[in-house]
C-alpha cells in the first residue's frame, strides 16, 4: 500500500533505478552509456546524496562539497524530497496514533493515565488513548479469584512456621494454616493506593488471625470454634482492607489445618484421649444415674402409697370395729341376755369352724366307744372331714373302752364349755 502511494506521487524507491541518488543534470552523461542492470550502484554516491537531501530538508543549501556531482551546481530536485519527507511524517504519525488503540477483555478493566496521573477507566471492548508518552494504560483482571496462603505455600506440607505458629488466650501455641480468597472491586484503588498489594493482603490475613486466636482458648480453636474463627477473620480482614483502601473484596476464608505443634503432638493426643475417656466415664455414670434414680424414686413412691393404703386400712378397720363395738354396747344395754347368748354363739361358731368336731351320744347305752379320731383329724386336715361334708355325725361304735386320746379331747371340750359358761356368768353378774 505504501509503495503504490509513493508511485502515484511519482517517487521511485527501487534500488534498480539508475537515477536513484543521482542528480538529473550533472551525472546524466555518466549514466547515458550504462545500461540498466549493468552493475551495482555506487554506495558512496548514494550516501552523499542522502546527506544532501537531509541538509536541504532542514533548510541548508547544498554546494559542491556537500551536494556531490558537478562542482557546485545547485540541486533542483528539492520538491520531490519535501513530498517524500511529508509522506513519511504522515505515515509515522498514523502509526503513532494507531499505537494508542488497545482491547480490554471481558472481566477486565483498563486504567488510563495521562503523564502518570489517572485519567479514566475503560470498559471491556475496543478502546483508544493518546499514544506514548502522553498516555498509558494498564489492564486489571477484576473477575479473577485471587488466593493468599498463610502458614503454607502451594501445599499444606510446605509449612511456614513463622506464619502458622500462634499464641492462644490460655498461653498455648497452635499451628494454623488457612487460605483467603478475594477479588478486586475497585481497580483504581488496587493500582494507586498501595504497593505490593498481594503481600499486603497476606499480612492483613495474618494480623486478623493472630488477633482472633489470641482472644480464644486452644480447645475452642481446635474443635467447636473453627467455623467461628473463620467468620471472625473474614469480617476483620474486610474491615482492614476497606480502611487501607486496597480495592479488594474478601470472599472466603478456608481453614486448611488446625493442630498443635509437631513437637507436642503425641502428648496432646494422649491428653485428648484422656479427656475422651473422662467424658465417656462421665456419660456412663450419668446414664447409670438416670436409670437408678427413677427406679429408686418409683420404689419410694410405691412404698409410700402402700404405707398410705395400710394406714387407711388400719384406720378404717379401727373405726369400723369401734362403731361395731358401740352398736354392740347399745344392743347389750337394751337386751343383755339375748346379746350374751348371741355373743356366745358367735364365739363358738368361730372356734368350731376352725377345728374338727366329734359328737358322741352318751345316752344311747355304754359311752365307752372306740373312735378313729386320728383318721378323722387327718381327713379334716385334708378337707374331707365329716363335719365339712354333712355336719356333725352321731357315731355309735362297739362297746369298748375309749382310748386315752379320746378321753383327753373330751376333757378339753368340757373345760372350754365350762370356761365359756363362767365367763358368761361373770358378764351377766357385772
Amino acid at each position: 500500500m505504501l509503495v503504490s502511494l509513493l508511485k502515484r506521487c511519482g517517487i521511485k524507491l527501487s534500488l534498480n533505478d539508475p537515477r536513484w541518488g543521482n542528480k538529473p543534470d550533472g551525472d546524466h552523461k555518466a549514466q547515458e552509456g550504462r545500461r540498466p542492470g549493468e552493475g551495482p550502484p555506487d554506495l558512496d554516491q548514494l550516501w552523499r546524496d542522502f546527506n544532501a537531501r537531509l541538509n536541504r530538508l532542514f533548510g541548508s543549501r547544498g554546494n559542491g562539497n556537500n551536494g556531490g556531482g558537478d562542482g557546485g551546481t545547485p540541486y533542483r530536485g528539492g520538491g520531490g524530497a519535501g513530498i517524500t519527507a511529508g509522506v513519511v511524517a504522515v505515515i509515522v504519525g498514523l502509526i503513532w496514533l494507531a499505537s494508542g488503540a488497545f482491547i480490554v477483555q471481558e472481566g477486565q478493566a483498563g486504567v488510563v493515565t495521562t503523564f502518570g496521573k489517572l485519567s479514566h477507566t475503560a470498559g471491556p471492548g475496543f478502546n483508544w488513548r493518546w499514544p506514548y508518552p502522553i498516555q498509558a494504560h494498564e489492564t486489571v483482571n477484576v473477575s479473577q479469584i485471587r488466593t493468599a496462603e498463610i502458614g503454607y505455600r502451594a501445599n499444606v506440607r510446605n509449612k511456614q512456621p513463622q506464619e502458622s505458629l500462634m499464641l492462644t488466650d490460655d498461653e498455648n501455641i497452635i499451628d494454623i494454616q488457612f487460605a483467603v480468597q478475594y477479588t478486586l472491586k475497585d481497580p483504581v484503588q488496587w493500582l494507586f493506593n498501595n504497593r505490593e498489594n498481594d503481600e499486603t493482603v497476606r499480612q492483613v490475613a495474618e494480623t486478623a488471625i493472630r488477633e482472633v486466636v489470641g482472644k480464644s482458648k486452644m480447645d475452642f480453636v481446635l474443635y467447636e470454634g473453627r467455623e467461628k474463627v473463620a467468620v471472625d477473620v473474614h469480617q476483620m480482614m474486610q474491615q482492614i482492607v476497606d480502611r487501607y483502601a486496597l480495592g479488594a473484596l474478601v470472599t472466603n476464608v478456608t481453614m486448611q489445618a488446625v493442630q498443635p505443634p509437631e513437637q507436642v503432638q503425641e502428648a496432646f493426643d494422649d491428653a485428648v484421649k484422656a479427656g475422651q475417656d473422662r467424658a465417656r466415664a462421665r456419660n456412663e455414670g450419668e446414664a447409670y444415674a438416670n436409670q437408678v434414680i427413677p427406679q429408686a424414686r418409683g420404689q419410694a413412691f410405691r412404698l409410700q402409697q402402700d404405707a398410705e393404703a395400710y394406714r387407711s386400712m388400719v384406720v378404717e378397720n379401727a373405726t369400723g370395729n369401734a362403731s361395731r363395738f358401740d352398736q354392740v354396747v347399745a344392743a347389750y344395754a337394751r337386751a343383755p341376755a339375748v346379746t350374751r347368748d348371741r355373743m356366745y354363739i358367735d364365739t363358738m361358731q368361730q372356734i368350731f369352724s376352725s377345728t374338727s368336731k366329734v359328737m358322741v351320744d352318751s345316752r344311747a347305752g355304754n359311752p365307752m366307744i372306740y373312735l378313729p379320731l386320728d383318721k378323722l383329724i387327718q381327713q379334716a386336715a385334708g378337707g374331707e372331714g365329716v363335719g365339712s361334708k354333712s355336719g356333725p355325725q352321731q357315731i355309735q361304735g362297739p362297746q369298748s373302752a375309749p382310748s386315752a386320746d379320746v378321753m383327753q379331747a373330751m376333757d378339753s371340750v368340757r373345760q372350754r364349755d365350762s370356761r365359756s359358761r363362767d365367763s358368761s356368768r361373770d358378764r351377766e353378774s357385772r
